[in-house]
């Protein structure tokens, strides 16, 4: 009888543990799917200022740059 009721709550266990993980899977794919359709590189709107502006600059300079912060 005790063996019973054993193999009874492993497999209570183990069918929490499945639908547990399978709940987490699901939830993980449906956020993917949800972050795959933002388009985080579009153009700003309205009165966005541009902040980097390309300068050229010597060889010596980037690798003084490089060098210091190590880009």
């Amino acid at each position: 009888m005790h063996l019973v009721q054993l193999i009874k709550d492993t497999i209570k266990i183990f069918v929490i543990f499945t639908a547990c993980t399978l709940l987490f899977y699901f939830g993980l794919r449906m956020m993917n799917e949800e972050y795959e359709q933002i388009h985080r590189y579009d153009e700003p709107e309205g009165k966005a200022v541009k902040v980097f502006q390309w300068e050229e600059e010597q060889i010596i300079d980037r690798l003084s740059i490089f060098f210091r912060l190590g880009e």
